[in-house]
């Protein structure tokens, strides 16, 4: 990437008329490590890498783990039981769990986040070294261990544009593209700011104009060690522990504590008065954030001397909070091309939150995630007195209201127990609105997306892992229901048959009987003809429910049951066409 195609880099050109002729001797390019022809690079940045320590003189870099098999090693961290993971591992020796932190690189974000995945350490590793081909050949390179389980800088091995370092207090086993360097505590905050700059980016590019950021480049990194640029220490915890607050402000992170929008500090009368609260306050951390990453530039600019090489300068696509929807959208849209888009997200994270209370995930009684572990096996409703929790997990997702204790209809009651009852109206009306999807009502809007948009939505949110799985009828979605995982047992598929899927074939015979009567009794041409429309999707409904049920019952009794170690792909599989989206969610990647 050129120079002009990076907006917060400017390189100075040699004093000639012709801006694309360069002279640098050979002596020049030995000055940076490994001899690249970086022809452009200027007296004062190869002097850096001559004058300075390296970032491995004072911070170990290194690559870690090769699992050799990632679909059998590693999850993401929701998929299996919350029961199994040790989130953060006090001893390298602790190894009661079976899944561990596992940094593995991911999208461009800087200064904290990206804690995703997990990996199968279970006593130290022993499925993971042993793991060999038919000939007994090791498959996996467990490599660096005595450097598990510590904080660390890592950052993201392939970037289409910049350098991603966050600091990783997760005490994380790291992979290859996940690369890690473990500086002391002392100079950690120091060398997250340092990483973060655009100065490091500028060295990165000088030794790897590729853009891969390998360990053996990042090891080169030129270091100043002079006390006092060591303020600058306090600049960066800010900076990491806000981006840390953002990160854990949505549900796809371990430490989700709960929505932003129902924050005590943030939430008034109405959904769009919180979210007007919320949204300056986003507004003012991100601008917060912009200053002072600049001024970490300014000072590593000035403390190498690079004044005339590059610009401080932070475009706002580069504030990598999530709440900022120029990173989150990416460049280019008018204001209010991004306002619609960050509202439409924050009103899908409202509905997500509310079927998350619902399936017990979490309550508006306790911080946090409540119920994640297995089988439903511990789940105790005396922890969503405020507003109760799904019996079974099973919640229908119609796009008639079949059942009072559908989706639509306790998303409902969740907004009227969240905000004052006496809003329900207008609450229902900005949740509409901002879904941006037509219909007649905003119930009906709501009831709408649910049936129809919200499981993509899902898919996206949880990268086509879900933990509320969609059984569908078919396409007539004659019926549809989202089932928790983690309270998934072998009894939940008779128990959506006998309570749902045999009432509402009742349901159809009768609405059927009741359409009859109306066409007959109807006055108009119009009003019979559609009746007769209702009357004739109901039918092929009706038949579409009685195979759906034929084939429900036959995997009722064979009473399947789960192992959530395996992942969902594995197991979303032992449905058959059951459920929504099976190809693309059992799909083989590539290894």
């Amino acid at each position: 990437m050129s120079a002009s195609e990076n907006p917060s880099t400017t390189n100075s050109l040699p004093s000639t008329t012709d801006r694309y002729f360069f002279r640098a001797s050979a002596d020049d390019f030995k000055k940076i490590p490994g001899n690249p022809i970086a022809y452009w690079t200027s007296d004062q940045l190869r002097k850096a890498f001559k004058d300075n320590v390296r970032l491995e003189e004072i911070a170990p870099v290194k690559v870690g783990l090769q699992t050799g098999n990632n679909e059998r090693f590693v999850r993401e961290w929701f998929e299996v039981s919350r029961l199994k993971i040790s989130f953060y591992c006090k001893s390298s020796h602790d190894f009661s769990k079976k899944w561990f932190p596992y940094n593995k690189g991911g999208e461009y974000r800087k200064w904290y986040g990206n804690n995703e995945n997990i990996v199968n350490w279970e006593k130290n590793g022993y499925e993971i070294k042993s793991f060999t081909d038919e000939k007994g050949k090791l498959r996996s390179r467990p490599q660096n261990c005595e450097y598990y389980f510590h904080e660390s800088i890592t950052w993201s091995f392939v970037s289409s544009s910049y350098f991603g370092v966050r600091f990783s207090d997760t005490k994380a086993i790291f992979d290859v593209a996940g690369s890690s360097a473990f500086p002391s505590e002392e100079d950690r905050y120091f060398l997250t700011g340092l990483l973060c700059s655009n100065i490091s980016h500028g060295f990165m590019k000088a030794m790897n104009p590729t853009l891969n950021f390998q360990v053996g480049n990042v090891a080169l990194i030129p270091i100043i060690l002079n006390q006092k640029y060591k303020f600058i220490d306090e600049h960066c915890k800010q900076l990491i522990a806000f981006h840390k607050i953002d990160w854990n402000s949505y549900e796809s992170s371990w430490d989700f504590i709960e929505l932003t929008l129902l924050n005590s500090n943030f939430i008034l009368s109405t959904a769009q008065k919180t979210y007007q609260k919320l949204r300056s306050h986003w507004h003012s951390m991100t601008l917060e954030m912009k200053r002072l990453e600049e001024e970490n530039n300014r000072i590593f600019i000035d403390a190498y001397g690079l004044q005339d090489e590059l610009t401080p300068d932070v475009p706002l696509q580069e504030i990598t909070l999530t709440c900022n929807p120029v990173y989150r959208y990416g460049a280019g849209k008018t204001d209010e091309e991004y306002e619609s888009l960050l509202r439409r997200d924050t009103a899908k994270e409202l509905i997500s939150y509310a079927i998350g209370c619902m399936m017990g995930r979490y309550s508006l009684d306790k911080p946090g995630l409540v119920y994640a572990n297995a089988g439903g096996e511990g789940f105790d409703p005396q922890n969503y007195m405020t507003f109760p929790a799904d019996a079974d997990g099973i919640v229908p997702l119609t796009g008639m209201a079949w059942f009072p204790d559908d989706t639509a209809n306790r998303l409902e009651e969740f907004i009227a127990t969240a905000w004052p009852r006496e809003h329900l109206e207008e609450n229902l009306a900005w949740i509409a609105s901002s879904l941006g999807i037509s219909g007649d009502s905003p119930r009906e809007i709501i009831r709408s997306y649910l049936a129809d948009k919200f499981y993509k939505d899902h898919l996206q949110t949880y990268k086509k892992r879900p933990i509320y799985w969609l059984f569908t009828s078919g396409k007539q979605q004659a019926f549809q229901a989202l089932v928790y995982l983690h309270r998934y047992n072998p009894g939940t598929l008779s128990r959506m048959r006998t309570e749902y899927v045999i009432p509402l074939q009742s349901k159809f015979t009768a609405r059927i009987a009741h359409l009859e009567d109306d066409i007959a009794a109807a006055t108009s041409t119009s009003a019979r003809k559609k009746l007769e429309r209702e009357k004739e999707t109901i039918v092929k409904q009706q038949a579409e429910l009685h195979h759906f049920e034929e084939k429900l019952r036959h995997l009722a009794d064979q009473r399947i049951s789960l192992d959530l170690d395996d992942g969902v792909k594995v197991n979303y599989g032992k449905f058959d066409d059951l459920l929504a989206e099976t190809k693309s969610i059992c799909k083989k990647e590539e290894e």
